[in-house]
């Protein structure tokens, strides 16, 4: 059995990432829909003030920013605490797609473009060369950083917080299949 080449690790890895993406979002935001309107709205002391404000920022950055850019490579010029959905369902309803998107888009390149570089400019319009897979590492991590922010934000109002380990998303998968 040959070694696999690094790209085609990286393949495989995003490809996961994708799909526990979209895992994690649909629990995060079946969590979400069991909040009264004035907890999901009230300030909570996020960075984004509230888990609406959160999860605005979420659609923005990872799918009118990153996505843009790793998809079309284009470059939106877009202040990242823009409130883009007031509208709580089709808030969800977006971040929901916008997650199998990126599954989608995975799986259509090849394995050797995580060994490149992604162009874009930045939200301030300055140009910017940064490795492909890191910078879709980031986008994946990013996503992480503020699920946890909410979940926290969910326990502290005495909601139940998702499980959104990636263990439990692999155990998951591997019990589907088996």
């Amino acid at each position: 059995m040959s070694t696999p080449q690094p790209s085609s690790i990286w393949h495989r890895h995003f490809n996961t990432h994708a799909r526990y993406h979209v895992w994690a979002t649909h629990r995060l935001l079946d969590a979400v829909a069991r909040v009264s309107d004035a907890d999901y709205r009230r300030d909570v002391g996020l960075f984004f003030h509230s888990i609406h404000g959160t999860l605005n920022h979420l659609l923005l950055a990872e799918h009118l920013l990153w996505y843009a850019r790793f998809a079309k490579g284009a470059s939106p010029l877009l202040a990242l605490n823009s409130e883009i959905e007031p509208d709580r369902a089709r808030l969800a309803q977006a971040l929901n797609g916008g997650a199998a998107n990126w599954s989608h888009l995975m799986a259509s390149w090849p394995a050797e473009r995580f060994d490149g570089h992604l162009d874009y400019m930045t939200s301030e319009g300055k140009p910017m060369s940064l490795p492909f897979a890191a910078t879709l590492a980031h986008v994946f991590n990013h996503a992480t950083h503020h699920r946890g922010q909410i979940t926290a934000a969910l326990t502290a109002m005495g909601q139940p917080g998702p499980e959104l380990d990636m263990v439990y998303f692999l155990q998951s998968e591997q019990a589907s299949t088996a």
